[in-house]
């Protein structure tokens, strides 16, 4: 008999600080206003790993292979809230052909928080050599955090100057009507200390970003303002992000800049491609679509948003993952149409941008999940024990008829600030 899942989720005391159970080096952690789920520091039970070069696409073979490691699993879940039972951590690529590795992480020990319930998720193989009493939910234990560090990045692939001249030439394409949007981005790369503890990343970005989803997937870590797709007892939301301008240095000039994008004609086209781009991919999968007939203005601490919110009801038999792969890549980090699209940004961009921009969050047996996209994000890894954490950080914007190259990188620097910030 093949080994099995043995899930187990009973409800604990109400828990403060969720990040203080995780590994200190290689956390694993979605966080929103200070609920969501950490793995805490007990090790792995699988992981699902698909690397370049797959027969299909990585997505649905991601999707394949949860639904065989899930279908037999033996959950026991009294509470039934988002994210208890049997869950896995992931990090999709952008591009199918990106070197970098698609992932799916189960820890072996979670715990999570939803409305003021908390609880702790035991996860084993069947094969395990356990008795009756380390077969039941372990107590998790915190971590105190470590020292405070302090990162540098500069300028990595792509320089400032290469990222106008880039824009440039997406602009010549779009005035050929080869594409109508194309999403660029460039890249900051630098190090961290060795042995930094990466949890302080990840705490500075949940409570400086407290509406975003703050997020640690096997060295990428991020707080990204923008929902994918959420799937919860076969109701579908997504929230959908284009057009951006920065907040104001008082509140006139806040208002002003609020004002300027709620009518700017290049961000509200760029927002309409991006919708129908969401809408379109989802109608298959879903019944009763709708979505705000306006965008409304999503504030963040740094600069407002154009965002719309879609809602619908699952209509088969597919779970979060499968509407991840039907989604993504969406208009609002790839393009339209997304083909031609992806083509520039192989052509224009000088570098791989891995999981950047795809998608990141989590997966539980039943297909639940919450997924966003990897946006205000930084992947680390390390070249072995003792060595610095190498860092690369990503931001782009989105190209369209109009755009104005030296705007377009204003634009990316100020969606680099809340990682730069938290780095230093």
């Amino acid at each position: 008999m093949s080994s099995r899942l043995v899930v187990e989720t009973r409800e604990i005391d109400p828990v403060e600080d969720l990040l203080a159970y995780a590994d200190p080096a290689n956390p694993l952690a979605w966080l929103r206003r200070g609920e969501g789920i950490v793995a805490v520091d007990c090790g792995i039970v699988a992981t699902i790993r698909v690397p370049a070069g797959t027969d299909r696409l990585r997505s649905a073979a991601i999707a394949s292979a949860w639904r065989d490691l899930a279908q037999d699993a033996e959950v026991t879940d009294p509470l039934g809230l988002p994210g208890t039972g049997l869950v896995a951590f992931g990090a999709l690529t952008f591009d199918e052909d990106s070197a970098a590795d698609s992932v799916l992480i189960v820890p072996s020990l979670v715990i999570g928080r939803h409305r003021g319930r908390a609880w702790l998720t035991r996860i084993r193989r069947t094969d395990d050599r356990t008795d009756a009493d380390t077969a039941r939910p372990a107590t998790a234990e915190t971590q105190a955090y470590g020292p405070h560090w302090a990162g540098t990045v500069g300028p990595g692939d792509q320089s400032p100057q290469g990222y106008q001249d880039s824009v440039r030439r997406a602009l010549e394409r779009i005035a050929t009507g080869e594409l109508s949007k194309v999403v660029l981005a460039r890249d900051l790369t630098g190090s961290i200390p060795a042995g930094s503890d990466l949890r302080r990343l990840v705490r500075a970005l949940s409570t400086g970003y407290p509406d975003t989803w703050a997020f640690a997937v096997d060295g990428l870590i991020g707080a990204s303002p923008e929902t994918l797709v959420t799937v919860q007892e076969r109701t579908v939301t997504a929230r959908v992000l284009a057009g951006t301008i920065g907040r104001g240095a008082d509140a006139d000039a806040d208002t002003a800049a609020s004002a300027q994008l709620a009518s700017s004609t290049k961000d509200l086209d760029e927002h309409q491609y991006a919708v129908q781009s969401v809408l379109a991919s989802l109608r298959p999968h879903t019944r009763a679509l709708a979505a705000s007939e306006q965008p409304f203005l999503l504030k963040l601490p740094n600069l407002f948003h154009l965002a719309t919110d879609v809602e619908g009801e699952l209509a088969d038999g597919g779970s979060s993952l499968d509407l991840v792969g039907a989604l993504h890549p969406t208009a609002a980090v790839a393009g339209t149409p997304t083909p031609a699209a992806i083509a520039a940004i192989r052509e224009l961009e000088p570098f791989d941008r891995g999981r950047y921009a795809g998608p990141v969050g989590w997966v539980d047996a039943a297909g639940n999940g919450e997924w966003a996209i990897a946006l205000r994000c930084a992947q680390f890894t390390t070249a072995g024990e003792g060595a610095e954490l190498a860092v690369t950080a990503y931001a782009g914007a989105g190209i369209v008829a109009g755009s104005d190259p030296e705007s377009e990188l204003l634009e990316t620097r100020v969606k680099f600030r809340p990682l730069v910030d938290a780095l230093a």
